[in-house]
């Protein structure tokens, strides 16, 4: 491991060495360190705020303000600089404080001659317990180096401010005992009922400074490589058959090799941080650049390193193992990488519940194909849950129920035994036909985009891949493959699927789904410079793409479909690419279907021109549903804001629907709501018959679909839309009729 050297860590030796000498006399006052931080940062103000309960922050310690404000100033979180560092957890390096929007003026401070500020969040356990401030009166951006100086700080100051009344954790009493329910996203579907156990990984009761850097850079090269070879064993033992578990680890363990983050560790220790607190430290600072990206792709390798951050504390201070784990247990984490995934599904656990996960992330991935029922986004459930607790999980309610009353855990074990049946009954279904009552028949296809996805399509009997989401496995990757590479890719999927159709759609890359390190600075990435408006910018990279695609068919029939088309003219420009390439590789596709995904509302005023150049259309839900409703799908407040068994959305598809039989141009619709079964009903009441959902939702929407004479059904819905006129969803009117025939909705 090559381990470089900073420009200059003299100055921060030199303040932790007198740290350390402080500390060495016992407890050090907070007055004493901002007086020697004020002195060595060379700052004419330093200033301590601590946590308190009602989300306070209170002046603790200051050297430079008035020394009665101390126990007097106080701010919400949120509320002025010190409060928004605080709400973000994020560094504020301001010239011009006072000028700054969120600057809140406290005149008892007596801070009025000093313009810089340079506030740095106290952190512990992912919580906030305080701020750590020093200003200055010259107008200036505080230096790299004494920024790092400062966040050293703060993590020493993490050890002590727990000792001064932080607010560290959620206060004893009545709210750590009552049943709480917590709500989330859903990233399995599927209901465990449990004891609860803890996923925290802690500093406590280890050196955070260390006097001779070299033995610690030694230990740090020897934890990293017993790390890797864990991996190297971890990955050994992933069977075979299980290769979108093993290309996920695969990508987990480029990044555990990459020198860059352990560069920076060692960086780290040369100031003078044990080998453990440097781990810390980094791992802090990447979650602190990765928390303010909204890419959710980019934002998974936060779990990735976070999860690596602790494997590798643990090498350093000697792997032991883990309390058992009683049987049936529901894991609560704050965020949870792959391997550690695998590790505690070694051990039994029954369910997920993780506070910062996204649906796309690895450990999702992996839940999915462990069938681990798993939520996200249950913000707060570790600051109210102790281990023992019972839970429940709550996968296709997207909630976590932390203490259920009697009564309430006795329904959902009665849905779980309920669920264990159904699943029986689905397992019947699998190999039968989708076809409702009165005969209608109704194609039911997946959407994938990793390997070991493919092995679900003789699990659950699908019809095809209707959605193949090629940028996936170059994400998994992290680059996108050459020709070769991507043919093998697309040549495996067809393999499986065998006489089944599969659509392949186009790299749909940038807005949520970048390959790591790739930043775009844009204000709305959404609606940015993303999908096909990437490959037509970047002809060459399309139609490498494309040319993969036409090599991995070998004459057999092709269907490929463009993301993200706004126009009919982008339509028309990315199949002359494709036809381009056709007229080069041969043999050519025994059929080449030609399509699009309809994302974007502006293309239903171009129909006539689009119909007539595709020869196939696929409603992409998820993009559709948030740019109708100017509803960014990636923000939670407004997950449920708009629905997409709305009047809008049905008038949508059945223009849609109408348009494209004058022309003769099939129409599918794919995304997660097309495998709710509700959901999946009101589309084929439309007149749509081929949907495309995640694996989960096959079995339970032909259950729904079997026990359903459509003939009755169309007549219901055409007056529920003409009775609910001005109505916001017609989610209810719909449901209700469900249940009066006793379907499985």
């Amino acid at each position: 491991m090559a381990l470089g050297r900073p420009p200059s860590d003299l100055p921060a030796r030199r303040l932790l060495a007198k740290l350390r000498d402080l500390r060495a006399h016992g407890a050090a006052p907070l007055s004493e360190l901002v007086r020697l931080v004020a002195s060595e940062v060379v700052s004419e103000v330093c200033s301590v705020y601590i946590r308190r309960p009602g989300d306070l922050l209170e002046l603790a310690a200051t050297e430079g303000l008035n020394a009665r404000a101390v126990g007097q100033t106080r701010l919400r979180v949120g509320e002025g600089i010190v409060g928004l560092c605080a709400a973000q957890a994020a560094v504020m390096n301001l010239p011009d404080a006072q000028n700054h929007p969120s600057f809140a003026y406290r005149p008892e401070t007596g801070e009025e001659p000093f313009a810089s500020l340079l506030a740095v969040p106290v952190r512990r356990s992912g919580r906030v317990l305080g701020v750590l401030a020093v200003q200055n009166r010259t107008p200036r951006s505080f230096t790299a180096q004494e920024v790092d100086e400062l966040e050293t700080v703060a993590m020493l100051l993490a050890e002590m401010l727990p000792a001064q009344g932080s607010a560290e954790t959620a206060g004893e009493g009545l709210s750590n005992t009552v049943p709480r329910v917590f709500p989330g996203t859903t990233l399995m579907t599927g209901i465990a009922i449990g004891p609860v156990v803890l996923h925290r990984t802690r500093l406590s009761g280890i050196a955070l400074l260390a006097e001779d850097s070299a033995h610690e850079l030694d230990r740090l090269r020897d934890a990293a490589g017993r790390m890797q070879r864990g991996l190297d064993e971890l990955l050994a033992g992933v069977p075979s058959d299980a290769a979108a578990s093993r290309d996920v680890l695969e990508a987990y363990r480029l990044i555990a090799a990459d020198q860059g983050w352990l560069r920076r560790v060692a960086d780290v220790i040369k100031s003078g941080l044990s080998a453990e607190a440097s781990v810390s430290r980094v791992a802090g600072e990447l979650h602190d650049r990765m928390r303010r990206i909204a890419d959710p792709y980019l934002r998974e390798r936060l779990a990735d390193l976070e999860d690596l951050a602790n494997r590798l504390l643990a090498s350093l201070m000697g792997d032991g193992p883990r309390d058992p784990v009683p049987p049936g247990a529901i894991l609560l984490a704050r965020r949870l990488g792959p391997a550690e995934l695998l590790d505690w599904h070694a051990l039994g656990i029954a369910g997920i519940a993780v506070e910062e996960a996204s649906p796309a992330g690895h450990a999702a991935i992996l839940a999915r194909a462990l069938g681990i029922p798993a939520i996200g986004g249950t913000r707060g459930m570790l600051d109210t849950a102790d281990p023992g607790d019972q839970a429940v999980i709550d996968g296709d309610g997207a909630q976590l129920v932390l203490r259920p009353e009697a009564e309430v855990r006795q329904v959902y074990l009665r849905a779980l035994e309920a669920a264990s049946l159904r699943h029986a009954g689905f397992a019947a279904l699998r190999d039968k036909p989708s076809v409702m009552a009165d005969g209608m028949r109704v194609s039911l296809m997946l959407n994938v985009g990793l390997d070991l996805e493919l092995a679900l399509l003789d699990r659950t009997g699908a019809d095809g891949i209707g959605l193949y989401r090629t940028e996936i496995a170059m994400i998994a990757r992290g680059a996108v493959a050459d020709v070769a590479g991507q043919a093998a890719i697309y040549a495996r999927v067809l393999n499986a699927a065998g006489d089944r159709p599969v659509l392949f759609r186009t790299l749909d890359l940038g807005a949520d789904k970048l390959l790591p390190g790739t930043v775009m600075e844009e204000e709305n990435p959404a609606m940015g410079w993303r999908s096909i408006r990437i490959g037509l910018d970047r002809p060459a990279l399309l139609r490498r793409q494309l040319r993969a695609m036409l090599l991995a068919a070998n004459g057999r029939p092709l269907s490929v479909m463009f993301p993200m088309v706004a126009t009919a003219a982008e339509f028309r420009q990315a199949k002359a690419l494709l036809l381009a390439e056709a007229k080069r590789v041969r043999p050519s596709p025994e059929r080449l279907s030609i399509g699009t995904m309809l994302e974007v509302p502006a293309l239903m005023w171009q129909l006539p021109d689009l119909l007539r150049e595709a020869d196939f259309i696929s409603v992409g839900s998820n993009d559709l549903l948030q740019f109708m409703f100017a509803a960014d799908r990636g923000t939670p407040s407004l997950y449920d804001r708009y629905d997409v068994l709305s009047q809008p959305m049905f008038d949508l598809l059945e223009q849609l629907l109408t348009a494209a039989k004058q022309a003769g141009v099939p129409v599918s619709l794919c995304g997660e709501a097309a495998s709710r079964p509700l959901e999946a009903l009101a589309f084929v009441g439309l007149g749509l018959t081929s949907l495309s959902m995640p694996a989960s939702g096959i079995l339970p929407v032909k259950a729904l679909l079997a026990e359903v004479d459509m003939a009755a059904f169309r007549p219901v819905l055409a007056s529920i839309r003409r009775g609910a006129r001005g109505a916001a969803s017609l989610r209810e009117p719909i449901a209700t009729w469900a249940r009066e025939q006793g379907l499985p909705v």
